[in-house]
Order: structure tokens, then sequence, then C-alpha cells
């Protein structure tokens, strides 16, 4: 049985809405001085649908 209490602590999820990606990539940037799993997307009703893992999320937000 896994421990829930074992290995690090997840922080509750956040979701917060910009009016640019820009503003978007600046908040992002900033979230990973403190931590690796950040991650971003497009929210309904805006299209297309985008999804930016943790794994993207550095190159995402590139050299604002």
């Amino acid at each position: 049985m896994r421990n829930p209490d074992a290995g690090h602590q997840r922080a509750p999820r956040q979701t917060r809405t910009f009016t640019s990606e820009h503003d978007a990539k600046v908040f992002a940037s900033s979230l990973l001085d403190q931590t690796e799993d950040v991650s971003a997307g497009t929210i309904n009703p805006h299209q297309p649908r985008r999804v930016i893992a943790p794994a993207a999320i550095q190159s995402w937000v590139g050299d604002i």
C-alpha cells in the first residue's frame, strides 16, 4: 500500500488566467524558481487546446 505522506509534498493545483501568453510565461518562470512541477495550457473556449507538460515548460518559457 502506498503511503501518501512519503516522498515529496505536492502543492495543491492552482489555476490562473492571463490576458496574454507572455504574462503566463512570466508567471510560470517565477514558479520554476520554487518547483519543477509546473504545467500550463489553454482553457475553454480557447482553441486549439494546448497543454504544456512539466517536462516541456522550460523550453516553452524560453528567454522571456
